[in-house]
């Protein structure tokens, strides 16, 4: 018999970078989020996590306004770990979206770092985000974060 849950939230969001550092540095410094902790996962208590075997990881979190926070995870071992460019459009790929009150002043912060907007910022029609003005912005990594302006009163 299938014992009954329930989902209580969603607690965090974790992403794999290729550099803590220069991540921790955009997040933070550029995206205004604060640092909750950092830590350093290795032996059986990583490979029983993650389900990969001589895993090594650093990380760090960052908090969001809301509830929400942001894992980065910079994985020091294994050594054959593969950088994949996974567009939007390809299966396994996710992103994360966050509400901001002004999506021109964030895209001239990311302009100057090493993130980059897929294209322009464009206002939804239809659906239940109509009037939103979004953007999808990757990182060095490739990792998609969606900017999303709810629309002027």
């Amino acid at each position: 018999m299938n014992k009954p849950f329930r989902i209580i939230s969603a607690d965090h969001t974790g992403i794999t970078v290729e550099n803590l550092e220069r991540s921790l540095a955009f997040w933070r410094d550029v995206l205004g989020f604060e640092l909750s902790h950092t830590a350093h996962q290795t032996g059986e208590l990583a490979k029983e996590i993650t389900g990969v075997a001589g895993a090594e990881i650093k990380l760090a979190v960052v908090k969001t306004p809301g509830s929400h926070n942001i894992e980065l995870l910079e994985y020091l071992a294994p050594p054959d770990r593969k950088q994949v460019a996974l567009r939007p459009c390809d299966v396994g790929s996710v992103h994360v979206a966050l509400l901001v009150d002004d999506l021109d002043a964030v895209l001239e912060r990311i302009s100057a770092s090493d993130w980059k907007a897929a294209g322009k910022p464009q206002t939804l029609t239809s659906g239940p985000n109509k009037g939103k003005r979004v953007i999808y912005v990757r990182d060095p990594d490739g990792t998609t974060i969606e900017f999303m302006q709810q629309p002027s009163a």
